[in-house]
């Protein structure tokens, strides 16, 4: 009877608001790495299947780093699917296409959640409870998220997405000369990440994009208002 009545006080507040942060991290990461590998099976390199990356569980996904960045500061990283180049007919565009996917991904995911942000807003935020509109939350989050995820990996640098469609458009020799520096770009990121630099500027850059692209969720809210 003890443990029933210490059970029944329990303050789960806490537990629905972390699993409310890490499920929309989870979904916007998972389908970001799978469109990486999908494009790439398609372009004819099938490494990412072999290695078990062409799949919708998150734990195939996952860096545990880049995870609680996203949590903690709405952007962050998955751990890249495997990608050989080479086994592409046209290797650096083959690449750029792939690299591309995650973020147009990514833009898909907030077109969605934008839609059901307009969709959901009466039942759920004016109308509903306390647990309808944590639900609502996450349905903003999520679309947040996942624009935030699209503008952080488009910065051209390496490892990031953004890195490899810009060097599809330069010179062999000029390729040549940045893939020698490539292992460094993480360095140079966490660098940014840590001292703050990249922050102001994400933000303004997802906030511009997400004003851009809200017009999904009025659409949404006066097709049901």
């Amino acid at each position: 009877m003890g443990f029933a009545n210490v059970f029944r006080n329990l303050d789960w507040s806490v537990l629905t608001d972390i699993l409310f942060a890490i499920i929309p991290s989870l979904l916007c990461i998972t389908l970001h790495e799978l469109s990486h590998g999908a494009v790439a099976y398609m372009l004819g390199d099938d490494t990412a299947k072999r290695a078990g990356r062409l799949t919708l569980n998150p734990i195939r996904h996952i860096d545990p780093w880049g995870l609680v960045m996203m949590v903690l500061f709405r952007f962050g990283w998955a751990k890249p699917v495997p990608v050989n180049m080479y086994r592409f007919k046209k290797p650096r565009q083959g690449m750029a296409l792939t690299a591309l996917a995650g973020p147009m991904a990514n833009l898909v995911i907030a077109a969605v959640f934008l839609f059901l942000y307009g969709l959901l807003y009466r039942p759920l935020y004016v109308q509903g409870g306390s647990f309808a509109r944590a639900v609502f939350e996450m349905v903003s989050t999520t679309g947040y998220l996942s624009l935030a995820l699209a503008v952080f990996n488009l910065i051209p640098i390496s490892p990031l997405d953004g890195s490899k469609i810009l060097f599809s458009f330069l010179s062999d020799s000029a390729y040549d000369k940045l893939m020698r520096y490539e292992r460094y770009g993480m360095i140079v990121l966490m660098l940014l990440v840590v001292s703050g630099g990249l922050s102001g500027v994400l933000s303004s850059a997802t906030g511009w994009v997400y004003d851009k692209l809200f017009f999904i969720a009025q659409f949404a809210f006066d097709l049901v208002n």
